[in-house]
């Protein structure tokens, strides 16, 4: 299995490319002279930002608080974007002894077998990242990751789902358009 490590990384964020309802939802990470993308769904993003917020608030306590100094990274994704795996299962967790949370990203279930260990890596490689961050930068990537969620279509106030501009088929209109 193929485990790429950054602890800490010089740039983690996440990002889209496409206009909004058909955009590509991507975690991005720089450092130690590489840079690795790999692509995951918005719900993915969402729910790890906020439970990314969660374990920062429950356990990290006051060193957690507001990221300090400089402005929050708001610049665009890095070029070229090609995504190194699709993320299917993400994970979170702190580091007492270091008082760090670590973010894994994975193409699998870490859970389930795998292709034996001695098998030579190739295109059916098991992949996974690591990330490792103190909780200022940790606070400051879920921010950015709600604002990204945030920024697609406006939901429609009747049923929830999103907005395109030409409006929608509302199920709670009986289908028909708003």
């Amino acid at each position: 299995m193929a485990v790429q490590e950054f602890d800490p990384p010089e740039r983690f964020v996440a990002g889209t490319v496409g206009p909004p309802g058909q955009r590509t939802f991507f975690l991005q990470i720089r450092g130690q002279g590489r840079l690795t993308s790999v692509s995951l769904e918005k719900q993915q993003v969402s729910i790890l930002a906020d439970r990314l917020l969660d374990l920062l608030d429950g356990v990290a306590g006051g060193e957690a608080a507001e990221p300090s100094g400089g402005s929050p990274d708001t610049a665009a994704l890095d070029t070229p974007i090609e995504d190194e795996f699709r993320v299917n299962t993400l994970s979170l967790a702190w580091d007492d002894g270091r008082h760090v949370v670590v973010i894994e990203a994975h193409d699998h279930d870490p859970d389930e077998e795998g292709p034996d260990e001695d098998a030579p890596a190739g295109p059916a490689a098991l992949h996974s990242l690591r990330v490792v961050l103190s909780p200022a930068p940790a606070r400051a990537f879920a921010r950015r990751c709600q604002a990204l969620v945030s920024a697609g279509r406006p939901p429609c106030p009747f049923c929830g789902q999103p907005l395109d501009a030409g409006g929608h088929i509302c199920p709670r209109a009986n289908g028909y358009r708003r």
